[in-house]
């Protein structure tokens, strides 16, 4: 961290690890803001160190995090089936009767296989006056298919931007009200949430500069902020401490110790596990065998893997490192976060960064998986 830190390819970062159920580091990193950028006042200000209670936008970890795990729930009220189409819930999905879109499924939402595109249209400038949910939601709702349902992994906002509107409609609560009860609370995650008030700005890591201002405290993902902060693939705000108590909480409910998880341990476990079409138990030992002879992501050409919410083997696999199983899961934010998790070693590793801060830097996709690698051999887990 402090190598990156130095060569300026982030600001700043806080670490959790944690490993058979113990929390066995947290360490802050580097600077929180640079100095000369504009301080709460809005005039030139000092650098900001970095603080273990440092608040970021934590990106698309909104994904799993917040609406997968609300969808998960959802299905064991047996209010929505995996393989009911999308239009079954969401009806304005197929107005045009498209026999395409008939074919969509929860179940290609939740593993990026749906045909959708990466996100909706944001050249014309709706939602940049005053935010504009509905229009973002309508968009997602009517967005061509680029490939047939089910044919190809696409890590695509527009499947989960669908998921919290279908979230909405059946709870008939907003996202994020429906996720602070029934998600954040339960876990006891008290710092963590959609659009955090004003009075948390101080502790709030600015992501980058729109126009000729800093973000801070506002979401960074262009689609969620015109929706005014809270959508299915970003918004959520949370501090490493935070995002670790989700990780140990899953790790104990998958172990099947005392945990305040909101989700039985069935749930999770196929949460966890390879879910996209046509998926095979074989696929998994297949992958596992191919990285021994050499590291690539995917394993397999062609094989990528997701569970509900949660990337397991695919080209944004790197912050699982060389030493973690495939079979170890998490998922990456575009500001600079990521969370990682094995259960077969009982270990996480969360990374919270606000590395886009720093334009022009290289990206820091190598950085995790170094990360996770120095983890897993610090903890003798080679």
């Amino acid at each position: 961290m402090n190598d990156a830190i130095a060569a300026e390819r982030l600001p700043g970062a806080v670490v959790v690890i944690g490993h058979a159920g113990q929390r066995v580091f947290h360490r802050a990193f580097g600077s929180r803001k640079l100095a000369g950028e504009a301080g709460l006042d809005g005039l030139p200000a000092p650098a900001e160190p970095m603080t273990e209670d440092t608040i970021f936008d934590i990106a698309s970890l909104t994904k799993p995090l917040a609406t997968a795990t609300a969808v998960m729930q959802l299905h064991e009220r047996g209010k929505v089936q995996f393989d009911d189409p999308v239009q079954k819930y969401l009806p304005d999905f197929n107005t045009a009767n498209d026999p395409r879109r008939a074919q969509v499924t929860l179940r290609m939402l939740l593993t990026h296989t749906s045909g959708e595109p990466i996100d909706v249209n944001l050249i014309d400038p709706w939602g940049l006056d005053r935010a504009d949910k509905a229009e973002g939601i309508r968009r997602a709702l009517t967005t061509p298919l680029q490939s047939d349902p089910g044919e190809v992994f696409r890590y695509s906002d527009i499947n989960f931007i669908l998921l919290g509107a279908l979230l909405e409609q059946l709870t008939g609560e907003p996202e994020d009200v429906y996720v602070q009860h029934n998600v954040f609370g339960p876990l006891g995650m008290a710092e963590t949430r959609y659009r955090p008030p004003a009075g948390l700005l101080p502790r709030i890591a600015p992501t980058a500069m729109d126009g000729d201002h800093l973000l801070r405290g506002s979401v960074h993902d262009p689609t969620a902020r015109r929706m005014g902060g809270v959508a299915g693939n970003a918004g959520v705000f949370s501090t490493a401490h935070d995002v670790s108590v989700y990780a140990q909480a899953l790790l104990d409910r998958r172990a099947n110790r005392p945990s305040a998880f909101p989700l039985k341990q069935a749930t999770l476990q196929a949460m966890t596990t390879p879910q996209q079409p046509g998926h095979t138990a074989r696929q998994l030992d297949a992958a596992n065998e191919a990285v021994r002879v050499a590291v690539n992501y995917p394993a397999i050409k062609g094989q990528n893997l997701f569970g509900f919410g949660w990337d397991i083997d695919t080209a944004y696999s790197m912050p699982r490192g060389t030493i973690f199983p495939i079979g170890s899961f998490g998922n990456t934010g575009f500001t600079g976060t990521s969370l990682w998790i094995d259960p077969g070693s009982d270990t996480y590793v969360v990374l919270l960064s606000n590395a886009i801060h720093l334009r022009g830097s290289t990206p820091i996709s190598d950085l995790r998986g170094e990360l996770a690698t120095a983890a897993a051999k610090g903890l003798g887990l080679t």
